[in-house]
């Protein structure tokens, strides 16, 4: 069996320092969730940067690095200043806002931090050749590393390297716009096999190629700087079966019932996500402000838990967002309170996988109305967590999860009329069509998860390197290309033709 190098940005854990001693944690989010199966099952080892350290001296730091081999991880050390220009200045001022169509929002003047993007990956590089061994699959993460798979191949040509994007590709009119578009391209097409989330983000990039490099790029298949690369559709899916089991046990059962008798007649709504602009929370508040505008007689009847979960803290744009987001929920409740209850409970928090799934469970309406964002795992555990086969999901079609969740309500989140009148719409649903809904999206979610996402991939991977393997034993030069040509232009009956030419020209 081949070792898997699982190469991402963050590894999968939390390191804190409580009373002088190291204590690592599981963390959240969707990679770190999405591949924890992977790679508990199976011979891997995971890269990436284990966090801010600095409050660690040497001693302290070598402990960490012997605790994260117990776990399979190796650390990529970053200083301040690092984690400043790769991460936050150009991955999340510039890649970020860019790919997800918020063009305003992208950092006017990157070059330094460009550089620093370009040194980390080189870092990042070094240390999976460093930790490579012969026959091992490489499977490199997300934005923030997107040089890494051609600095990889710079050092083992012979490597089996795939890349996979989690947010959106955007259009190529978009992705124009960026002044390093074509070192990103190139950096990308370093590796054997690409994935995205949809077939629109595929095609998307293949446009981006064919007007930036100017790369043939109508098949799956494409060829560049001689060498075959892969394209493929792989939605990401959950640990599908964790969620529904945790749904079923008597603690969550228990706390869903204390959630409903607070709720007492009021339907629940529910928002979950990260303080992130990408999210569309502003919106999602104005459009409970028009539905209760539109809609008196629901005053006192719903409340929207909405609960926001802390991210990128440091960054002075995202403090301002939270601020009027705060501003924002507090003159809607003035606006819309009853003697009894404010229609938004808002929650600036982390909350534990028990309350999520609770809350899940008792939600009538759960709201992921992002206004891009290249899957949105929420959805999905959303869906999972529904082991009553009851509930509306209402959905944007600008998630990449609408491509397969077609049951939900999916809706346009910049039109803040109609979403409003899909909650109406949600709230006053038949039983019979909630249930039917619910048990198509439970039947795709559970069937698709997050183990047959990464074995799909893998396995692709795979048979990537087994075609590659199979095509040079045929041809292997451009000199042999030219001497088979020739043989065959010369032949009067292709049938007196020997059967490996007949199968190389097939």
């Amino acid at each position: 069996m081949s070792r898997l190098l699982i190469v991402s940005n963050r590894l999968p854990i939390t390191v804190k320092l409580d009373h002088g001693e190291i204590v690592v944690a599981q963390s959240a989010g969707g990679l770190a969730t999405g591949l924890r199966g992977p790679h508990e099952r199976s011979d891997s080892l995971w890269l990436g940067w284990p966090g801010d350290v600095s409050r660690l001296d040497a001693s302290q730091r070598a402990q960490l690095t012997r605790n994260l081999a117990d776990l399979r991880a190796v650390p990529i050390y970053l200083t301040q200043g690092e984690v400043s220009r790769y991460y936050e200045g150009f991955s999340n001022e510039v890649l970020w806002p860019l790919f997800h169509y918020l063009t305003d929002k992208v950092q006017r003047d990157a070059w330094k931090n460009w550089k620093t993007y370009a040194e980390v990956n080189h870092r990042f590089a070094e240390m999976v050749a460093e930790h490579y061994r012969a026959g091992d699959l490489v499977w490199i993460h997300d934005y923030q590393l997107s040089l890494v798979p051609a600095l990889l191949r710079r050092r083992i040509p012979a490597a089996r390297i795939a890349y996979f994007l989690h947010i959106p590709f955007p259009s190529s009119e978009v992705f124009r716009i960026l002044p390093w578009r074509i070192e990103i391209l190139e950096g990308m097409l370093g590796a054997d096999l690409i994935g995205f989330h949809t077939y629109s983000y595929l095609m998307h990039f293949r446009r981006s190629l064919h007007l930036i490099l100017g790369v043939d790029a109508h098949s799956e298949h494409i060829h560049y700087a001689d060498r075959a690369v892969r394209l493929g559709v792989f939605p990401m899916g959950i640990d599908a079966a964790s969620f529904s089991r945790l749904a079923e046990e008597a603690r969550v059962t228990t706390e869903v019932e204390a959630i409903k008798r607070e709720c007492q007649d009021r339907k629940l709504l529910l928002g979950v996500d990260r303080l992130d602009y990408t999210k569309g929370l502003p919106r999602r508040m104005l459009i409970v402000d028009r539905l209760l505008e539109r809609e008196p007689s629901l005053r006192g009847k719903i409340r929207l838990i909405q609960v926001v979960v802390p991210s990128r803290t440091k960054v002075a744009s995202y403090e301002l967002y939270r601020r009027r987001l705060d501003e924002m929920v507090g003159r809607i409740n003035a606006a819309h309170a009853t003697v009894g209850s404010v229609p938004i409970h808002y929650l600036y928090r982390s909350i534990s996988e028990q309350q999520l799934v609770s809350l899940y469970r008792a939600a009538d309406v759960m709201l992921v109305t992002p206004l891009r964002d290249g899957m949105n795992l929420v959805a999905k555990e959303f869906v999972a967590s529904r082991v009553d086969e009851d509930g509306v999901l209402i959905l944007s079609e600008f998630a990449g999860a609408a491509a397969e969740l077609a049951e939900a309500l999916q809706v346009n989140p910049y039109d803040i009329d109609r979403v409003a009148w899909a909650i109406k719409k949600a709230l006053a649903m038949p039983e019979e069509e909630r249930r039917a809904r619910m048990q198509a999206l439970r039947r795709r979610v559970l069937a698709y998860d997050a183990y047959q996402w990464a074995s799909s991939f893998i396995g692709t991977l795979q048979s990537v390197y087994r075609e590659g393997a199979a095509s040079s034993e045929f041809v292997s030069t451009p000199e042999e290309i030219e001497r088979l040509l020739e043989e065959v232009r010369s032949a009067e009956n292709l049938l007196s033709r020997p059967n490996w030419l007949l199968q190389m020209l097939h």
